[in-house]
C-alpha cells in the first residue's frame, strides 16, 4: 500500500537517493527535474565516495593559503573580481566560520553524517545490486614538500579522533601505490577507505533506476512557484507551480535543487547563505595513463580519478554563482599541472565540464524541515560532498518525511542556523 504523494523537486544524486529511500518506505514519490535524473552537477563529479573528507572547508588550509591562492586567477579558489561585491556577506560567514571555536562541533557533525553515509551507500548499493559499479582501491593525497606534509598532520590528527584509517608512505612504498609520478612529490597519504564509482554520471542514473523500480516517477519541468494550500480545518497541501503553467500537489515535499535551491527557499522566507562552487574538470580518453586510485593534489586543489569512460583531472572552486559564463582557461590549468605531475600523461581528445556546487559558509548541508513551511523539507547545500552524503540525506529525509527519530542528530544542519 503506497504512502504519500512526496514531491521532490531535483533529480541530481541527493533528490535520487531521497527518492529511493521514500520509495522503499513505500510513499509514491514524483521527481521534478528540469533536464532530467542525475543529468547536471551531479553527472561530471569526481566520482568519489570521500568518506573520510570531514574538515570543514575553512579549516583545509583554506585560511593559511588564501592570499597566496586569491593571487592566482587559475590557481585552486578564485574569484571573479565582478562577483566579489556580491560574495562579501558570503565570505565574512565562512570567516566566522574558521574561528577555532566552531572546529570541533562542525569536525563531529560532518564526521556524523559521514559515518551514517558510507553506512546507507553501502546499503544502496547493495539492495540495488550496484557492487560492480564501486571502485575499493583508495586514495593517495600528495605533498611536494615536507613543510606542505607537515602542515597537513593536525588534519590526519583530527581524523585519528573520528576512527579514520590512513598511513603516511613514501619512496618506494608511494612509487607502487602510483607509479610514474613525478619525483616532486615527496610524501603521500593512503586512505584504504576512500572509494569511487565506475563513472558518476552512469552510477546515479542506475540509483534512479532503482528508485524507478520501486515506483518513483520522473516529471521534466521548471519549478516557479511553491504555495501551501489549506484543504481543512488541520490540512494543508503545497502546491507546485511549473514553468509551462501545470500543477502538482503533496503534502510533502522535498527541496533538493542544488545551487539553486536558495531560490526556493526564500519563497518561504529562508535566507539561506548557499554559494556557487563552480568545479572545473577535463575527462581524458580511456588510456590517458595508468592511474591505479584516485591522486589528490591538496596543494592544488584538485583530484585525478580514473574512470570506466576516461581519466577525469578536476576540482578547484571558483565562486562565481550562477550566471557568468564558464572559464575553461581553469580546466586548461588543471590538465597542465597534471601533466607536470605525471610525466607521460596523453592530454589529447578531453572533453571540458563544468557544475554547480552548492555551498554553505559553515561547509555543512541544510537538512531539515523549513522553518517558514512546515510541509516542506530542505536537503540541500553539500558543496563538493554531495555524492558522498547523498544516500545519508536520503535516510534522513525519509525519517523526517515519515515523522520518525532521526538515525542521528540534524540540529547542526538545521536552516535557521544563520
Amino acid at each position: 500500500m503506497s504512502r504519500g504523494p512526496v514531491i521532490i523537486v531535483g533529480a541530481g544524486i541527493v533528490g535520487v537517493c531521497a527518492a529511493a529511500h521514500l520509495a522503499e518506505a513505500g510513499y509514491d514519490v514524483t521527481v521534478i527535474d528540469r533536464t532530467g535524473a542525475v543529468e547536471e552537477t551531479s553527472s561530471g563529479n569526481a566520482g568519489a565516495f570521500a568518506f573520510s573528507d570531514v574538515l570543514p572547508l575553512a579549516h583545509k588550509g583554506m585560511m593559511r593559503n588564501l592570499p597566496r591562492w586569491l593571487m592566482d586567477p587559475l590557481g585552486p579558489l578564485a574569484i571573479p573580481p565582478s562577483y566579489l561585491p556580491k560574495l562579501a556577506p558570503w565570505l565574512w560567514r565562512f570567516w566566522r566560520a574558521a574561528a577555532p571555536r566552531h572546529y570541533e562541533s562542525a569536525l563531529a557533525a560532518q564526521a556524523s553524517l559521514m559515518k551514517l553515509a558510507e553506512a546507507e551507500w553501502m546499503g544502496i548499493i547493495d539492495r540495488a545490486k550496484l557492487r560492480p559499479m564501486l571502485r575499493e582501491d583508495g586514495s593517495l593525497e600528495l605533498y611536494e614538500s615536507e613543510t606542505e606534509f607537515r602542515a597537513s598532520l593536525s588534519g590526519w590528527d583530527a581524523r585519528t579522533r573520528h576512527g579514520i584509517a590512513f598511513r603516511h608512505v613514501d619512496g618506494d612504498e608511494m612509487a607502487s601505490l602510483q607509479p610514474g609520478l613525478s619525483p616532486r612529490f615527496v610524501k603521500g597519504t593512503f586512505v584504504p577507505g576512500w572509494k569511487t564509482v565506475d563513472d558518476p554520471r552512469i552510477f546515479g542514473k542506475a540509483v534512479w533506476a532503482y528508485a524507478e523500480r520501486l515506483g518513483a516517477t520522473l516529471r521534466i519541468g521548471r519549478v516557479d512557484r511553491i504555495e501551501t494550500a489549506v484543504t481543512g480545518p488541520s490540512e494543508a497541501e503545497t502546491v507546485i507551480h511549473l514553468a509551462d503553467g501545470a500543477t502538482l500537489s503533496a503534502r510533502e515535499v522535498v527541496i533538493a535543487a542544488g545551487a539553486w535551491s536558495h531560490r526556493l527557499a526564500r519563497q518561504f522566507g529562508d535566507r539561506i547563505p548557499l554559494e556557487t562552487e563552480r568545479g572545473y574538470n577535463t575527462t581524458l580518453p580511456v588510456g590517458s595513463f595508468p592511474v591505479r586510485r584516485q591522486l589528490i593534489f591538496g596543494g592544488h586543489g584538485f583530484v585525478i580519478t580514473p574512470l570506466s569512460t576516461g581519466l577525469r583531472v578536476g576540482g578547484a572552486v571558483e565562486l562565481g554563482g550562477l550566471e557568468l559564463p564558464p572559464n575553461f582557461a581553469r580546466s586548461k590549468a588543471m590538465l597542465a599541472k597534471a601533466a607536470s605531475f605525471l610525466p607521460g600523461l596523453d592530454t589529447r581528445g578531453g572533453h571540458e565540464w563544468m557544475g554547480y556546487r552548492p555551498s554553505l559558509p559553515d561547509s555543512l548541508p541544510v537538512i531539515g524541515r523549513a522553518p517558514g513551511n512546515p510541509n516542506v523539507v530542505y536537503a540541500f547545500g553539500h558543496g563538493h560532498l554531495g555524492k558522498t552524503q547523498a544516500a545519508a540525506t536520503g535516510r534522513l529525509v525519509r525519517a523526517l518525511v515519515s515523522r520518525e527519530e532521526t538515525p542521528i542528530d540534524i540540529a547542526p544542519f538545521r536552516a535557521s542556523r544563520f
